[in-house]
């Protein structure tokens, strides 16, 4: 019999879990940067699956245009802070998980401090310079991460692990941030949004517990008008600002 309650049997009887795969999830400590239409899906499946300290950072307050896409705040929580809304959430979601709430930005000067002492940190931002941020960041203290995002009916996510593979700066043009577009413009589709964030979920469990191949390397393009998901190859670019001089196990 399991060591382990009855609300994790149904993912612990996986050939690739069992036990080992709940005691590695029940040691794991992820950050996510962002609780919105990422992260909060994001996050309600990490605390379903029993992952021990769920970090969560964000300054921003509740707004009546996030409802349709952020599925942890609900019409009480309008005016009230993101981090606190989750936190009550993922208290109600599973007692046992421990929330850490930051009141803050990520930007330059305390990137590396929030992201120090976690497995892995998931970019759940909706902006390219913060998620360029959370890039050098990462691969400056070796902490891998999952990028995500979504405009639109269309999202993508890639994992980016410091020692393999390609980070987001190998592809991403120096101009890229006055080319990114915004959901406050362009518009945003719930459930698109919410189907990267869980892959963002399920990104950080298979890190944790050793399971399955991660989207290293390789883009994970979804496209919901039209029902498809699309692998693009991404390689690594020996002259990227950020990990060209960087040695790789590959």
């Amino acid at each position: 019999m399991s060591q382990w309650p009855e609300r994790y049997s149904r993912q612990i009887i996986l050939d690739e879990m069992g036990d080992k795969g709940q005691e590695r999830l029940h040691n794991g400590k992820v950050l996510v940067v962002g609780a919105g239409g990422l992260g909060t899906p994001a996050m309600l499946y990490l605390a379903s699956a029993g992952v021990d300290v769920i970090g969560v950072v964000d300054d921003d307050f509740v707004s009546q245009h996030n409802l349709n896409r952020q599925v942890l705040h609900w019409t009480d929580d309008v005016n009230q802070l993101k981090v606190q809304s989750v936190e009550a959430k993922l208290a109600r979601i599973n007692p046992e998980v421990n929330v850490q709430t930051f009141i803050q930005r990520l930007d330059d000067g305390t990137a590396r401090d929030l992201c120090q002492g976690f497995d892995i940190v998931l970019d759940c931002t909706d902006n390219l310079r913060t998620r360029l941020v959370i890039n050098e960041a990462c691969l400056d203290i070796n902490i891998p991460f999952v990028h995500g995002g979504a405009i639109r009916f269309y999202g993508q996510v890639m994992t980016v692990l410091p020692d393999k593979g390609p980070c987001l700066r190998c592809f991403l043009p120096d101009d890229a941030e006055q080319c990114a577009g915004s959901c406050e413009r362009e518009g945003i589709m719930g459930p698109v949004v919410g189907t990267i964030g869980v892959l963002q979920a399920l990104e950080a469990i298979k890190y944790l517990t050793g399971v399955g191949e991660l989207l290293v390397g390789r883009m994970l393009c979804f496209d919901g008008l039209h029902g498809a998901f699309d692998e693009v190859p991404v390689q690594r670019n020996l002259g990227c600002p950020v990990c060209g001089g960087r040695k790789s196990k590959e």
